[in-house]
């Protein structure tokens, strides 16, 4: 029967990639006052992967690709530099 204050929370947002903008997958919908150590464990905040917990799957793969192309390129580029020697040579 007496009238009481009821505060009424921020609504949380899922946690976003930087980078895509899209929502990251299995981490919880928290204000961050709750995702203090003290509230949520470590295991709670992350994904089990390189930039897990930060960066969506598919920046992390693209990056990954793009890594692997730049080395392929640089293993070209030798190849052909030694080919071209020996021609030159030839």
């Amino acid at each position: 029967g007496r009238l009481v204050y009821q505060y009424v929370k921020k609504a949380a947002s899922h946690p976003k990639c930087p980078i895509s903008g899209s929502v990251l997958n299995g981490l919880p919908q928290r204000r961050p006052m709750d995702l203090s150590n003290k509230r949520l464990s470590k295991k709670n905040k992350t994904v089990h992967r390189a930039y897990g917990g930060h960066l969506s799957h598919a920046v992390v793969r693209e990056r990954i690709v793009r890594a692997f192309l730049i080395e392929e390129q640089k293993i070209v580029k030798k190849v052909l530099k030694l080919q071209k020697a020996k021609a030159a040579k030839a």
